[in-house]
């Protein structure tokens, strides 16, 4: 018997910015302008050609690594056998450069990410460990 094949819908890279109770949050990093940073990387999606996107969501989890940033892969990144990838420290211009770059080259199971960028890379907490595994 022939089964229909079922294509995904093409999903694009996403990266999700943390702006919950500590990232994004001037009283606990001051130097960082958390604003410019998020517009920088709403520019970078909209200039991409769709290539990726942007959203923001409320606490991630790991409080104590803010700002928090996944990567999450796009379809066919996802094919590839790429996963989410969890940033932390995303502080400052050189970290959100690698983010853009790495985002507009496809991101996770597509491109390889800058290596300063992989220094940056966290374990996401138990709760989205549990929920990969789904």
């Amino acid at each position: 018997m022939n089964r229909p094949v079922i294509r995904a819908a093409h999903r694009p890279c996403t990266v999700v910015v943390c702006r919950g109770c500590c990232c994004g949050n001037p009283r606990k990093y001051p130097g960082t302008d958390h604003a410019w940073q998020l517009d920088r990387l709403r520019a970078g999606a909209a200039d991409s050609g769709g290539r990726f996107t942007v959203r923001t969501t409320d606490c991630l989890g790991p409080c104590d690594q803010a700002n928090v940033i996944v990567v999450q892969p796009s379809t066919a990144g996802r094919l590839a056998g790429g996963r989410a990838t969890w940033i932390g420290f995303a502080l400052d211009d050189d970290c959100t450069d690698d983010l853009l770059r790495w985002a507009a080259a496809g991101g996770p199971g597509v491109a390889e990410p800058p290596a300063a960028l992989q220094l940056q890379f966290v374990r996401p907490p138990r709760e989205a460990r549990a929920r990969a595994r789904r």
